[in-house]
């Protein structure tokens, strides 16, 4: 019999019910988001065996709560018994979702407040997204379809690097679109502009077929790696004095379509946000009243 730690190999007959839950929750996730998944259920169902508790049957909210304190108790920073708690509420939630517990103990447990610093995180403003955008192109044109990818489709480095010149091929109502699947394997198609298909093209030459990005030198796909090493060489060459990374473009994507007046549920798709918080972290004009709903609201009901 498996201990209760034990999350794989998959063994049904002779795991608990727990176990089969864990790994039934793991299943919907691949590589990194697995990896980290996994380890925090493992320290949750470590913590559990520790405490005489099973990881899922039973277990209450001030379980969990307990738990949260421990970790905050073991030198964890705030910020990292977040992180570290959303394997074990992910685990919980889908448990719930699929029946093997009446309630979720989870959903409910205080959480520790993490004040976000929005200025690490502000990414390029309009002026430096569009000179980014501008001298990517001039390096090769690996380097333009990479840009345009992150500051204008907002895709993530993995998921940028993945794209093959089959999944912009197709038309949908009009548009041409790009078909990929991101974070979590969930699917997704987003239309592609006129300005950043021109720039595919460039890059895809006659090639008909395979990744899109390569390596300008090799000749070989790219990796999340060197999409970390080319966004840092285009924003040397781009004057920009600070690091930029690939979730940088990200950002800016995401904010400068929020300044620019898209509404935070368009924003929302384009993110590819299940949650529209998420989204609102990126929107830099929150304070700003001249945006403020109630001016929209009284322009709409003026006639009263």
């Amino acid at each position: 019999m498996p201990t209760p730690t034990t999350l794989l190999p998959f063994q049904p007959a002779t795991m608990s019910t727990a176990q089969l839950a864990a790994v039934s929750f793991l299943a919907r996730y691949s590589a990194r988001t697995h990896r980290l998944y996994s380890f925090q259920l493992r320290e949750w169902f470590a913590w559990c065996e520790r405490n005489g508790l099973d990881p899922l049957i039973g277990v209450q909210r001030a379980h969990v709560e307990l738990y949260i304190r421990s970790l905050g108790e073991r030198g964890l920073m705030d910020s990292s018994v977040v992180t570290v708690m959303n394997g074990v509420r992910g685990f919980f939630r889908f448990a719930h979702i699929d029946g093997l517990i009446p309630a979720d103990p989870a959903v409910y447990a205080r959480l520790p407040k993490v004040q976000r610093d929005e200025s690490r995180t502000q990414g390029l403003d309009r002026l430096e997204l569009i000179r980014f955008l501008q001298i990517a192109p001039t390096i090769t044109v690996h380097h333009g379809a990479l840009a345009y990818l992150l500051g204008i489709n907002a895709l993530r480095a993995s998921e940028a690097a993945g794209v093959r010149i089959e999944d912009y091929a197709d038309t949908l109502r009009g548009h041409r679109v790009l078909r990929l699947v991101g974070k979590g394997n969930k699917p997704a198609t987003m239309p592609v502009t006129v300005p950043v298909l021109r720039v595919l093209e460039a890059c895809r030459g006659e090639r008909t077929e395979g990744p899109l990005i390569l390596r300008p030198t090799t000749r070989k796909p790219i990796d999340r790696r060197d999409a970390y090493r080319m966004v840092t060489r285009i924003a040397k060459a781009a004057g920009i004095p600070r690091h930029i990374s690939p979730h940088s473009l990200r950002h800016a994507a995401i904010t400068n379509a929020l300044d620019a007046g898209v509404p935070l549920r368009d924003a929302q798709i384009l993110a590819r946000h299940a949650d529209p918080r998420t989204t609102e972290h990126y929107d830099r004009a929150r304070g700003n009243l001249d945006r403020h709903a109630v001016h929209f609201l009284t322009a709409y009901v003026a006639g009263v």
